[in-house]
């Protein structure tokens, strides 16, 4: 199903297929068939480290755990600090070594005679508080992405409570932890399900966390960050391969997944839907098509 048209210079140059799951609303396209969501799964997956018996240091650091940072100074040195009140180092990290994501930090990184390091991974976070959740737990930190890690088992049935439904499929995501297959549908409904949680709930706590820090999710001035800056109350979380969910406490929720993939539609869609929901969003994200450097377009939600 096409959700997003290319415009250039007014003529439409290509489209986007792809499905979108409104909890609250009219859904488009099959939004039963399982998806891999990416990182759009790492605030269930901080869900399911509390239940392990998590104690974060701050609730902020939690934040940390759902992320995909730029590697600002401020993201590294949170990721220090929570493996250093463990008592372990950047060495027990087990994601790939990579430069920083975000261009400004990757720019800044380089000049000063850096190269790629795990810590600067933008799943650092994420694999931080696993390897604090393994400690707490006694359980081994040399196997911790392992599917058949105490670890991982807890993460794939806190993401299947959430979603309420079964894991459809297991695989490697890029960071190297499985990544787990639900439908948009389930998505939509585990994110809904994180911001109507009681108060103090694990849900609510991951929720409130990125909520109130959101450049710890992403980074100063990306989507994420600033949609939940603009937005009261709104949760959101980006995933690779054209998936973005968000959800506001009793209003509903948003799943998109962007058949080929495409970033840079899942945002446009994602904004419009939740405009159908009734949500002011204000046209901070517009995804403007450039020629000769200048806007001579747009990628058009259809609907």
């Amino acid at each position: 199903m096409i959700v997003a048209e290319v415009v250039r210079s007014g003529f439409v140059e290509s489209v986007h297929h792809g499905v979108v799951a409104v909890v609250g609303g009219d859904s488009l396209g099959d939004v039963t068939a399982p998806v891999f969501p990416r990182s759009s799964n790492k605030p269930l997956q901080a869900v399911g480290m509390l239940g392990c018996g998590l104690v974060p240091r701050e609730e902020a650091d939690l934040a940390l755990f759902s992320a995909s940072h730029d590697a600002e100074p401020f993201h590294v040195d949170r990721v220090r600090a929570v493996l250093a009140s463990v008592g372990l180092g950047p060495e027990a990290l087990l994601c790939p070594a990579e430069l920083p994501m975000g261009e400004a930090s990757r720019n800044a990184w380089l000049r000063a005679g850096g190269g790629p390091e795990p810590i600067l991974m933008n799943c650092s976070g994420k694999h931080a508080g696993m390897l604090a959740t393994c400690v707490a737990n006694g359980w081994p930190l040399d196997s911790y992405l392992a599917n058949d890690h105490p670890l991982q088992k807890a993460l794939a049935d806190a993401v299947s409570r959430l979603a309420g439904e079964p894991i459809a499929a297991e695989g490697v995501d890029g960071c190297g932890a499985p990544v787990l297959a639900v439908s948009p549908l389930g998505l939509a409904r585990a994110f809904l399900r994180l911001v109507e949680a009681e108060p103090g709930t694990p849900e609510r706590r991951v929720a409130d966390a990125m909520r109130a820090h959101p450049e710890l999710v992403a980074g100063t001035g990306t989507e994420d960050t600033v949609l939940m800056s603009a937005v009261p109350g709104l949760l959101s979380k980006k995933g690779a391969d054209g998936v973005a969910v968000a959800a506001v406490p009793g209003v509903g929720a948003v799943a998109v997944k962007i058949s080929d993939g495409s970033a840079r539609a899942r945002m446009p869609v994602l904004l419009s839907e939740l405009r159908r929901l009734g949500v002011a969003v204000p046209p901070v994200l517009a995804e403007v098509v450039l020629g000769g450097g200048r806007p001579v377009g747009e990628v058009r939600p259809i609907r």
